[in-house]
This record gives structure tokens, sequence and C-alpha cells, in this order.
């Protein structure tokens, strides 16, 4: 497997999507690795880009036939991983491959996938992290709190990534990705 990897993590609502979408769509060389998750699908949400919605014995079996790269419980309920016979694909390839994934994930990935490359994307502030979780209004009270608990553990542990990228700004989050992989 000779391509590069690089996982792009950090804590719910910091937009590590919106960071990721944008550096794809400067860079469509770039190889996006699609998770599954036993989540629901939010309204705008569509199965196959967005994610692989899958039943909770399908997830089941992708663990048991050794089909993730990694995966994890994440807010105390569903389940995200990344599938990983298309991650290896692209690797053969020679591809560039972004995982973004949960920071569990990323640990996982660290031991398995030799010379990855990790990047924590962290918000300016926690209130700015907050503002932008209550902003979605896709979740009730009850998983707001789970989430913002999640997050403090999360941002607990961004010194562990090769890199820490502060969304304060989409535009500067992103060239400073553009220069940390070299594009």
């Amino acid at each position: 497997m000779s391509g590069d990897v690089t996982v792009i993590s950090g804590p719910t609502a910091v937009g590590k999507g919106t960071v990721v979408r944008a550096l794809c769509a400067q860079h469509p060389e770039l190889w996006l690795s699609v998770s599954a998750t036993t989540r629901a699908p939010r309204p705008t949400e569509v199965d196959g880009v967005h994610y692989n919605f899958v039943s909770t014995s399908e997830f089941d079996e992708l663990i048991a036939t050794d089909g993730l790269l990694e995966w994890a419980v994440v807010h105390g309920k569903d389940r995200y991983g990344t599938p990983a016979a298309p991650v290896r694909a692209a690797m053969a390839a020679g591809r560039r491959v972004i995982l973004e994934i949960e920071v569990q994930g990323a640990r996982q990935v660290k031991q398995r996938v030799p010379d990855v490359r990790t990047v924590f994307i962290a918000p300016p502030s926690w209130e700015t992290l907050k503002d932008r979780l209550e902003g979605r209004g896709t979740e009730t009270p009850e998983q707001m709190a789970r989430r913002l608990r999640t997050a403090e553990t999360e941002l607990a542990v961004a010194a562990e990534f090769d890199h820490v990228v502060v969304n304060d700004d989409l535009g500067s989050a992103v060239a400073e990705l553009v220069e940390l992989l070299g594009l």
C-alpha cells in the first residue's frame, strides 16, 4: 500500500465536515472515505454520500469480518466506522486518502496505518463550539448535552495529534490543511 493517509478529527460541531468538503472541493484529487454508521440519517444526509447508513446487524458483520479499519461507539450510543476495503484499494492505487473520523477511530488508525498524518480540528473557543452545536438544530437537549460531554473529553486529547488546526475561519483552516498536506 503506497497511498498517503491523513486523519482529520475533532469534537462534535467543530466543522470537520465543512472543512473537509471545502478541502476536497479545492483538491478533487483527494479521496475521501465514507464512514459507516448505525445512526439514523439527518434530513439533508444522503446514504452513500455523507455516510453509509447501516443496521446494527450489518455493522456487527463488518466487525466480525475485519471489514472496518476502525470503529467506535460515539456519544455513548451510535457506532461509526471506516470500511477497510475502499481505503486499502485507494492506498494501493497511490491515492491521497482523507479519513474524517472521531477521536477514538483516529487512535485506532494511528496504530494500524504506518506513517498516517493526524490533524485535530479545534474550535476557537468552547462557547463557539456550543453555539455551533445549538445552531445546527439537529439534536434534542439530551443529545446536545451528551455531545458536549464527549467534546470536552475529545478536546483534552488534541495534543495526541500531529497537527492542530483552529477552525475560526473556514478559508484559513482549509489553507492551513493545504499547507500541511503539501498540496
